[in-house]
């Protein structure tokens, strides 16, 4: 935990002077494929916005445009280069074959609704769209969902971070702003850990 506040420390004054765009870029790379910290990036911009340094409207129109724009890239590369890009490049995105052949039966298996979900667990996160892509899925109907988990994603990281960061705002007067920004990290780094095992069990399932 101590590190993830560190982290987003780290990320505050990139955020702070580039704002809008390292956010859009950080999403967008993340999305097709290639490893970033989007999700870690969209929360410290949202507690950014509890301190009136970012718009928090902009800030989830940032994120969901880079999110779905950049699944949809990794959707038309799964489509042109199919299942061996993945495979070739498995070491790159920390996943296994048989992690890929577990995706690919729990897509054939749940459809749209995978790569709706699949943007909340991490690896599944930034292949989705390649891997849906790859199973010639009709893009406008992967359009749709994929569309659908972005703003789902953006809401809970985004918005819900916003709205736990104004809530214990109002507790300001017995914290100082260190302490309020390491509560709002020590609470959403609770929620990623919970994640974090969700995420081992499914890879747990693949070995």
């Amino acid at each position: 935990m101590d590190i993830f506040h560190d982290l987003l420390k780290f990320l505050e004054p990139y955020l702070a002077n580039y704002g809008y765009p390292i956010l859009f870029l950080t999403v967008f790379i993340e999305s097709f494929g290639v490893p970033a910290p989007g999700q870690t990036m969209l929360i410290a911009a949202a507690i950014l916005c509890v301190h009136g340094k970012l718009n928090i409207a902009l800030v989830l129109l940032t994120a969901t445009l880079a999110a779905i724009s950049g699944d949809s890239i990794g959707y038309w590369i799964g489509n042109l280069t199919g299942r061996r890009l993945i495979l070739r490049f498995s070491k790159f995105v920390r996943i296994s074959e048989s992690q890929v052949h577990h995706m690919e039966a729990k897509f054939d298996q749940y459809g749209g609704w995978f790569v709706t979900f699949a943007r909340f667990i991490e690896v599944l996160r930034q292949v989705n769209g390649i891997v849906a892509g790859a199973a010639a899925m009709p893009f406008r109907r992967f359009l749709l969902f994929n569309s659908t988990g972005a703003l789902l994603w953006v809401g809970v990281w985004g918005f819900g971070t916003y709205r736990l960061g104004r809530h214990l705002q109002k507790y300001a007067g017995y914290f100082d702003k260190a302490s309020l920004f390491f509560i709002v990290a020590l609470i959403v780094a609770l929620v990623m850990l919970l994640l974090y095992f969700m995420n081992r069990r499914w890879h747990g399932r693949t070995d």
